[in-house]
């Protein structure tokens, strides 16, 4: 259903609005009546069975190695480290079925009021059985009431617009191995990040997105190399480059601008020379077409969905590239 650790969101403002939903011409999606009371009546208690013997259960790090397979099963690249990177973020849920993981379905909190949502995955063989839509309830009890986005194939979309969620915008995945080694941006503009950094790295994030995403990027930074693009000695933009599924993965990438978030890109990929890479971008960032003229081809969508009252941007960094299409 979604494509997690995935390449979540957390929420990422791409483009310039006063709202993401005004961007599409659409109304604020608050939670209704009904989708409220959905939230506080599936507070499902560990053990609850859902069906004959299908075991809802907290998602603990015993089940990584089952929610590997998982991801296996559907072709998703995601290592074991992956997984466990984004469960120690986050929260979520499993089914179990005779010991078995059959799935999936996790969390991001970004502070008190907002959330991001991924990982969502029922086996081949148990899907069509109402299992994602256990799952789903599970988590949105949990989380609630933080609003919510996550990134939802075409197949997933109508179980998260039964729940109040509605489409906000649509993510190109873009991946490959550049056909050239890029150049490096001079030093002057694109320098490796420091420790002493995070601050402004912070800010720039919050400025981005709205939300507050300390807890994130502390471990992102801690695992991973960081350029940041400075103006007279002043951060105005950063990139993060890290280990991830089949290679690496850029983002999140934040800047005000398409040409500055290109030059931060270009920094992250002459780091890392002829490796496989996956950046995952909105549709409006204008970066398409230049990250398929250096061979990082775009090979599929999703669509972004909100429930909720979407966070404000202050600008005027805005985010370009997210970190996974799980919590962003």
């Amino acid at each position: 259903m979604l494509w997690g650790p995935s390449y979540a969101p957390g929420y990422a403002r791409i483009i310039r609005w006063s709202s993401p939903c005004q961007a599409l011409g659409i109304s604020r999606a608050t939670p209704s009546k009904k989708h409220r009371r959905i939230m506080t009546s599936a507070a499902y208690r560990p053990g609850d069975r859902v069906n004959q013997d299908v075991v809802l259960l907290p998602f603990a790090r015993a089940h990584l190695e089952g929610a590997l397979k998982l991801s296996q099963e559907m072709s998703w690249p995601y290592r074991f480290e992956d997984w466990d990177f984004a469960l120690q973020l986050g929260h979520g849920f499993v089914l179990q079925r005779a010991g078995v993981v059959i799935g999936t379905a996790a969390w991001w909190p970004y502070g008190e009021t907002h959330a991001s949502a991924g990982m969502i995955i029922i086996a081949k063989a148990a899907q069509g059985r109402g299992y994602g839509a256990r799952l789903m309830d599970a988590l949105l009890a949990s989380a609630y009431p933080r609003t919510i986005t996550l990134n939802s194939t075409a197949e997933g979309i109508m179980l998260y617009r039964r729940r109040g969620f509605v489409p906000i915008g649509v993510i190109h995945q873009h991946q490959g191995i550049c056909e050239e080694r890029q150049k490096a941006p001079p030093s002057s503009l694109v320098r490796a990040m420091a420790a002493s950094d995070f601050e402004a790295i912070m800010r720039l994030d919050r400025e981005a997105t709205g939300l507050d995403r300390q807890r994130m990027l502390d471990r992102l930074v801690q695992s991973a190399d960081g350029y940041v693009l400075q103006r007279d000695g002043i951060p105005s933009g950063y990139a993060i480059s890290r280990l991830f599924g089949r290679g690496h993965v850029i983002g999140p990438v934040v800047a005000e601008s398409p040409t500055d978030a290109r030059t931060l890109i270009e920094a992250a990929l002459a780091g890392l020379g002829r490796a496989f890479v996956r950046i995952d971008t909105s549709a409006s960032s204008q970066l398409g077409e230049w990250l398929e003229a250096v061979g990082l081809q775009q090979v599929g969508d999703a669509t972004t969905m909100l429930l909720g009252t979407p966070p404000l941007s202050t600008g005027p960094a805005r985010t370009f590239a997210i970190a996974n299409q799980s919590f962003g």
